[in-house]
């Protein structure tokens, strides 16, 4: 084997820590736990109403030799937070991932309520920032990064999608304050925008707002004619987190099979 091959190999993907996925119980957030998992990092998840879902994983990732452990967390809520985040004091934590959002439905931007637009706002962009601001003392003495999961919508609009864009939009404009502010404290921040992914909130609303004739649509509109999968969003979010990205921050990668272009 050439030398330079194995010392690539041979590299620590991550510094010693954990890593904390907000929304970890999900589809996605499933597939990005059990992925650090196996590159030998300790997990701390959250979950926000299934506790049961979340139960199953810490098991299945207990089984297969890695470590997790898990709370309940509503990103709303200021006092829960900072509880979560004053637990964590003395604890090494490399990496934080925001992969948590709302349930929402299709409208065109004229349906809207005023209620609709305020809990999805308050929810997604508000609860985000809360993390952020709790988050940031713990992994500002030892650096670290932060990847979010945001909306394809944000490049090109996707009709009737406003509830997931617009919060998403404010997601990724912390984001990128982040990368600029902190990464004199050697911390990163990236964002993910995601096309349609065969988990999570698609599959609840699937059938519903995601019809066939819906799918079908949004496969051909993609340069590659598939649907994406949680896993290759979670070796996204893995690079980004790992050493391998640490020259990488304040960036956009496009997750969309090419949705965009």
């Amino acid at each position: 084997m050439d030398d330079s091959i194995k010392a690539i190999q041979d590299r620590d993907l991550f510094s010693e820590g954990s890593a904390i996925v907000i929304g970890g119980s999900g589809g996605i957030g499933e597939a990005i736990c059990e992925t650090f998992a196996a590159c030998g990092v300790p997990i701390i998840f959250t979950y926000y109403k299934n506790k049961k879902a979340a139960t199953e994983l810490k098991h299945k990732i207990d089984e297969s030799g890695g470590k997790a452990t898990f709370c309940q967390l509503e990103l709303t809520n200021k006092k829960q937070v900072e509880d979560f985040c004053q637990n964590l004091a003395g604890t090494k934590i490399h990496s934080i991932i925001n992969a948590t959002g709302s349930d929402i439905r299709m409208k065109w931007i004229s349906e809207l309520s005023y209620e609709e637009w305020n809990d999805v706002m308050h929810t997604d962009a508000d609860g985000f920032f809360n993390l952020l601001k709790n988050t940031l003392p713990l992994i500002r003495s030892n650096g670290g990064s932060y990847t979010t999961l945001s909306s394809i919508g944000l490049s090109r609009w996707p009709a009737k999608d406003v509830l997931s864009v617009a919060p998403k939009a404010a997601v990724d404009a912390l984001i990128n304050g982040v990368a600029k502010e902190e990464g004199r404290n050697n911390i990163r921040a990236n964002s993910i925008q995601l096309g349609i992914i065969e988990a999570g909130i698609f599959l609840r609303i699937k059938g519903k707002d995601y019809d066939e004739r819906y799918i079908e649509a949004a496969k051909n509109n993609t340069a590659l004619k598939r649907l994406g999968s949680a896993q290759e969003v979670a070796d996204a979010v893995i690079f980004l987190s790992s050493n391998r990205a640490k020259y990488i921050t304040g960036q956009t990668l496009y997750l969309d099979g090419g949705y965009r272009i």
